[in-house]
């Protein structure tokens, strides 16, 4: 077994889990980035380049492209 070190900080902490619904995970990543959609996306998205989770990659880029559609709506 390989010793993990946790080399990635975020400089947000969202609250976002993968076992929550996909409204409450959404929720909490605008809310901690105050509404911008696009840091919110640029967030989740590093989340799902750095997990070695599977589902937790899925999840993430599912609501990084979320994010990235709304930002785009915005225009």
């Amino acid at each position: 077994m390989r010793n993990k070190e946790k080399w990635y900080k975020p400089s947000v902490t969202s609250g976002w889990n993968k076992r929550d619904p996909a409204h409450l995970r959404r929720y909490r990543a605008k809310h901690a980035h105050k509404g911008d959609n696009l840091a919110a996306g640029r967030a989740l998205q590093a989340l799902a380049n750095v997990t070695t989770d599977k589902t937790t990659k899925k999840l993430a880029r599912a609501d990084a492209q979320y994010f990235f559609d709304e930002h785009k709506k915005e225009k």
